[in-house]
C-alpha cells in the first residue's frame, strides 16, 4: 500500500470489503461537486463500474470511458453529460493521456520517481486551470479510475486540482485479481504484437507489469514470467540493457527459465556481445536440451562470429526438433553458401521452400547461388518467383539484374537495377553496377553520375573499387573521373 495515497495505518491494511464499504459510504454521503480519486489495476476499475449501479441505487451513475489521448478533460464532459441526469461519473483511461508524456527511457520507469520529468501533460496544465470551471458547471461527483502511476501524476503534477480532492481510496487487490491481471499480461504474446505498439502503448504494459510485480501476492514463479515478459516488450523498444536486466530478475526466481535464458541471448545479440550471448543460449540449452529456438538463435550468432561449421552444426540440432523450420534451412544454405557449398547450400533452400513455397528471402537466395554456379537463366527463374511474392525486394531486383548483366542483357538489366533503386534509393551496388554500364556504353556523364551515387553512399568502397575495374577504361583519363576517386 502506498502511504502518499490513502490515510490507512500500513500495519493495519483493511480488508477489501472493508475498503470498498468506506469508498461507498463516501460515495453516498457526498452530494455536488467532488474529487475522487481510486487506485484499483484495469481489471478492478471494470469490476467496480459494473458493481457500483447496483449498490448505489439512489444516484445516477454514468461511464465516461477514454480511449485515447486527450489535452482538455473540460469538453469530453460537457458534451457527456449534457441533456443527462448524472450525480457521479466514472472516469476510466486518463492514463493514455499521460503515458507520451513519460520522458524517461524505459529501464528507468519505476513507479513514483518523477525527478526527470520534462513537461507537464496539457490535460493536466487544463485542470490545474479550470479547476473553479469543473466546479461552478458540474455538480456532480467525479470518480477518477486510475493506476497509481497516474494517482502520483495528478500528486506531482495537478496539485491544485488535486488538492481539491474529496477522497483518495484504495482497492486492496486480491490474490485472485493478481492472478488474473498477471495472466492477461503473461499469456504468451506474439513478439510481433509488441513491435506494432506505439511508444506509448508500450509504455502503458511496461508500467501495468511494474504494478504487478509490486503486489504482495505474487509468487516468485509468477514474478519470473512477469520480468520475462517485461524483457521481452523492453527489447521490442529496443531497449535491451533494461531487457537484460528484466531477465536477470526473471532468473533470480527461475535459474531453469530457458525461455528467459534464450531472450536474454536475443537481447545480448542485439548488442552484438555475441560470445555472452552464445553462453545464454548454451544455459537455455543445459535445462532444455531440445529448445530448438535456442539452437537456431545460437546458429546465428555463432555464423556472425565467422564460426560458420559451428553455426551449421547448431542449425542441423534447430531441424533435428523441429525439421518443418523454413528460416533454419534458410540461414543453413546461407552459411553453406558462405563456405562454397553451393550445391548443398541449393538442397538447404529447397527444403526451406518445400516447407514455406511462399519464402521469398529463400528464393532469392537460391537465386544468387545458382548465380554463383553460372546458371544464370535458372537464378533469374528464382528471382521472379521472389518478386512474384513480394514485388518491393529491391535485393531480388538488384540480384536478377546482375544476373541479366552477366548473360549479356544489359538493358534490362538497368531497367532491374532502377527497380530496385526506386525501391530503396540507397542501394549502393546498383548504383555502382549502372555506372560500369554506361562507362563501357561511353555514356560518361551518366556514369559520372552513378558512380558519385554510388562514392556518396559509400566512399572508400567504391573508390577503392573504381581504380582498378577495367568497366571504367574508357573514360579512366577524364580529370572528372580522376577527381571522383581520389
Amino acid at each position: 500500500m502506498n502511504p502518499n495515497l490513502s490515510d490507512w495505518d500500513d500495519d493495519l491494511p483493511p480488508e477489501p470489503e472493508e475498503a470498498y464499504q468506506d469508498l461507498l459510504r463516501a460515495l453516498k454521503r457526498k452530494s455536488g461537486f467532488g474529487l475522487f480519486f481510486i487506485q484499483c489495476t484495469p481489471g478492478e476499475a471494470d469490476k467496480f463500474i459494473v458493481k457500483l449501479p447496483q449498490e448505489i441505487l439512489q444516484k445516477k451513475i454514468a461511464v465516461l470511458r477514454l480511449v485515447e489521448t486527450i489535452d482538455n478533460l473540460y469538453q469530453p464532459v460537457a458534451e457527456f453529460i449534457k441533456d443527462k441526469q448524472v450525480d457521479i461519473l466514472l472516469i476510466k483511461g486518463l492514463e493514455y493521456s499521460l503515458y507520451k508524456y513519460e520522458k524517461r527511457s524505459f529501464g528507468e520507469i519505476t513507479e513514483g520517481q518523477f525527478s526527470n520529468l520534462t513537461s507537464v501533460p496539457h490535460i493536466l496544465n487544463h485542470l490545474n486551470q479550470q479547476r473553479e470551471r469543473f466546479r461552478d458547471d458540474f455538480p456532480i461527483t467525479f470518480v477518477f479510475l486510475l493506476r497509481s502511476f497516474s494517482i502520483n501524476y495528478f500528486i506531482h503534477r495537478a496539485p491544485d486540482f488535486f488538492d481539491w480532492r474529496s477522497g483518495v481510496f484504495e482497492l486492496p487487490t486480491t490474490p485472485e485479481v493478481v492472478e488474473q491481471e498477471s495472466n492477461r499480461l503473461t499469456d504468451e504474446v506474439d513478439y510481433g504484437e509488441y513491435l506494432k505498439l506505439s511508444p506509448e502503448q508500450k509504455i502503458e504494459k511496461v508500467l501495468e507489469i511494474q504494478d504487478l510485480l509490486a503486489e504482495k501476492h505474487q509468487p516468485e514463479n509468477r514474478q519470473a514470467s512477469l520480468q520475462r515478459e517485461l524483457g521481452r516488450l523492453l527489447r521490442s523498444a529496443n531497449e535491451f540493457e533494461a531487457a537484460i536486466t528484466s531477465y536477470d530478475q526473471a532468473l533470480k526466481f527461475k535459474p531453469d527459465y530457458h525461455e528467459a535464458w534464450n531472450n536474454r541471448g536475443i537481447a545480448l545479440y542485439n548488442l552484438r556481445r555475441n560470445e555472452e550471448a552464445i553462453a545464454s543460449y548454451d544455459q537455455a540449452l543445459k535445462f532444455k536440451p531440445d529448445y530448438h529456438e535456442a539452437w537456431y538463435n545460437q546458429g546465428i550468432a555463432l555464423r556472425h562470429l565467422g564460426r560458420n561449421e559451428e553455426a551449421i552444426a547448431s542449425y542441423d540440432q534447430a531441424l533435428k526438433f523441429k525439421p518443418d523450420d523454413h528460416e533454419a534451412w534458410n540461414n543453413r544454405g546461407n552459411v553453406l553458401r558462405n563456405l562454397g557449398r553451393t550445391e548443398e547450400a541449393i538442397a538447404s533452400y529447397d527444403q526451406a521452400l518445400k516447407f514455406k513455397p511462399d519464402y521469398h528471402q529463400a528464393w532469392n537466395n537460391r537465386g544468387y547461388a545458382l548465380g554463383n554456379l553460372g546458371r544464370n537463366e535458372e537464378a533469374i527463374t528464382d528471382y521472379d518467383q521472389a518478386l512474384k511474392i513480394k514485388p518491393d525486394h529491391h535485393e531480388a531486383w538488384n540480384n536478377r539484374g546482375i544476373a541479366l548483366d552477366d548473360l549479356g542483357r544489359t538493358e534490362e538489366a538497368i531497367a532491374d537495377y532502377d527497380q530496385a533503386l526506386k525501391i530503396k534509393p540507397d542501394l549502393h551496388q546498383a548504383w555502382y553496377k549502372k555506372a560500369c554500364y554506361y562507362a563501357l556504353q561511353g555514356n560518361i556523364e551518366q556514369a559520372l553520375e552513378n558512380l558519385q551515387q554510388a562514392i556518396n553512399l559509400s566512399p572508400d568502397k567504391y573508390r577503392e573499387m573504381a581504380k582498378i575495374d577495367s568497366d571504367f577504361d574508357g573514360i579512366r583519363e577524364d580529370e572528372r573521373f580522376q577527381a571522383l576517386i581520389q
